[in-house]
């Protein structure tokens, strides 16, 4: 389910609308001098640039309306940036209409939505396939394969109702993986788990970093953000900061400095206590004896 990719290469020549850089490997993920302005003089985004290569995944953080949701929405091909260009695997969104920009959507991205969007009157196995589905692909073993990778595979004929929060987060999940996109994007995908379940979620995600796939999540959470290659701070719709190997503490520091900056509170949660139970993702995210049980140990 989580099988590696090589990097691609971007082939010579141009190709109208959806060109690719001419020569090495394309990044999974580019966002150049990306604005994004609403109507009555609103600017949520204010030339956003971020280059993310495959088997990434990155951690998107910053006080209330600072452009989080915007630019994941526009990274993602749901809104379309007032400027700049947006690439995914080479291919540009902009040049796009509105039949392929689908298609691109739902064969190359997956989503991970905060509000989960399953749909109740479908099976967890069919939620799980609904991308699928969607595109006339056989489903049935792909979806699971997924639901097996997430832990759910004897649930498949239940019913999201059925489920708890943290069960349900996992089939949302199982769904942004099961077509192998090239990017999946994690919309507060913590933020009303417990530790515990949260950190069941998290070592998901680190896994498709891991095998390949580019992760970009936005996240109030320095936690969270610690599971990340690579934290971006945002602030007033611009790049505020970057942090390589976020440790929480370094996070929590960075928010509150941008906090500081504005005279406004930072928009981050205190942080939850420790629970007695410990949690070992994997070999590559194993809890810290002195860590909280959903985060990762130091690299």
């Amino acid at each position: 389910m989580f099988g590696r990719r090589g990097s691609r290469e971007a082939p010579a020549g141009g190709q109208g609308p959806s060109d690719t850089v001419a020569t090495g490997p394309v990044p999974a993920l580019d966002l150049d001098s990306v604005h994004r302005a609403y109507p009555g003089g609103v600017t949520a985004l204010d030339g956003v640039s971020l280059r993310v290569p495959g088997g990434r995944m990155v951690a998107v953080l910053g006080r209330s309306g600072s452009g989080k949701s915007t630019l994941l929405q526009c990274a993602a091909g749901l809104d379309r940036p007032t400027s700049g260009t947006v690439r995914i695997g080479g291919t540009q969104l902009a040049g796009l209409g509105e039949a392929p920009l689908t298609r691109l959507r739902r064969d190359r991205v997956g989503f991970v939505f905060q509000s989960l969007n399953l749909v109740p009157s479908l099976s967890v196995l069919e939620n799980a396939a609904l991308p699928l589905l969607l595109a006339g692909r056989g489903a049935g073993d792909r979806a699971r394969a997924a639901l097996a990778a997430v832990g759910l595979a004897d649930r498949a004929e239940d019913r999201p109702a059925q489920l708890s929060g943290g069960q349900q987060q996992r089939v949302a999940v199982a769904r942004a993986l099961v077509t192998e996109p090239d990017v999946v994007f994690a919309d507060e995908p913590t933020g009303a788990l417990d530790p515990v379940t949260a950190a069941g979620v998290l070592a998901l995600l680190r896994r498709a970093a891991d095998d390949g796939r580019t992760v970009v999540m936005v996240t109030h959470d320095p936690v969270a953000a610690a599971w990340a290659d690579e934290a971006v701070f945002l602030d007033a719709g611009r790049v505020a900061a970057r942090e390589v190997a976020p440790r929480s503490e370094d996070v929590r520091a960075q928010l509150h400095e941008l906090g500081r900056r504005s005279h406004e509170a930072p928009d981050v949660r205190p942080h939850r206590p420790p629970t007695p139970l410990p949690y070992e993702p994997d070999a590559r995210a194993c809890r810290h004896p002195a860590a909280s049980p959903y985060e990762r140990s130091p690299r």
